[in-house]
């Protein structure tokens, strides 16, 4: 699935008070089969940006296309999987994996599906557990199973994994890029980590300023799995941050 983005703005509306330009101008291209990862400071539009990419909200100017067609909306290609665990609590894990394709019709071989992801995602012995019986991590671990059970073109993801401790995130991560290479779908990532945007992206677009805009994008070509004692690791760190000191100077600058 290949997205463009292109000169998107999104300005909220507030009572008695000016309006809110989250994004202005914001444009660039997701090439079918890319793993992009958006970074940038927690509350600088990255959650707006994938919202919009999801058709969960429209942009104010500007228009997303993917495959040329003009985004006006959710769509079942494109799966989002949120911060926090967003789990039917009466449904067991089997049925809550199973909830959106059944919701859709999309039925064919869909238990099989199911017991696949179930299996991929180490939680075969849990399908009848209920989200109350779960850790976070296996809460989020079905989350990505249902997100994926249905083979859409493009996964978004929102700082999924902001919550779990550092190895249960690494696993996760793992799983994650592990799927990406197989199913070969098209994946964008929301976090404000730096080490875990070089583990997973094949390419890092930096979100910054007021409004947001992009004010640098990173190309990666390693291989994974991504060691961060790594020299080159370590090289795109520092660029990295480089980029986010001389942003901040710039903007207190300005103050």
């Amino acid at each position: 699935m290949k997205i463009d983005i292109e000169r998107i703005s999104k300005i909220y509306s507030r009572p008695k008070k000016a309006d809110h330009v989250v994004l202005k101008d914001v444009s660039f291209s997701i090439e079918a089969g890319d793993f992009v990862v958006i970074l940038g400071e927690s509350g600088c539009g990255k959650t707006t940006l994938l919202n919009l990419l999801a058709g969960l909200e429209l942009p104010t100017s500007g228009a997303i296309h993917v495959d040329g067609q003009k985004i006006e909306g959710i769509h079942p290609s494109r799966s989002i999987l949120f911060q926090q665990p967003a789990l039917i609590p009466w449904l067991n894990v089997k049925e809550n994996v199973s909830y959106g394709c059944k919701i859709r019709g999309d039925i064919k071989e869909l238990d099989y599906r199911v017991n696949q992801f179930l299996e991929i995602m180490g939680l075969a012995g849990f399908s009848q557990s209920k989200p109350s019986q779960l850790s976070l991590g296996m809460a989020q671990r079905v989350c990505l199973a249902r997100a994926l059970v249905g083979h859409p073109r493009a996964l978004l993801l929102d700082e999924p994994f902001a919550s779990l401790d550092t190895f249960t995130q690494a696993h996760i991560q793992e799983e994650l890029v592990n799927l990406w290479l197989s199913e070969q779908f098209t994946a964008v990532f929301v976090t404000h980590d730096i080490d875990e945007a070089i583990r997973l992206g094949t390419k890092i677009i930096l979100l910054g300023g007021d409004p947001a805009n992009i004010t640098d994008i990173f190309k990666i070509n390693e291989d994974y799995p991504r060691d961060r004692n790594h020299k080159r690791f370590k090289e795109i760190r520092v660029k990295i941050l480089d980029r986010f000191k001389n942003a901040y100077l710039a903007k207190r600058s300005l103050v």
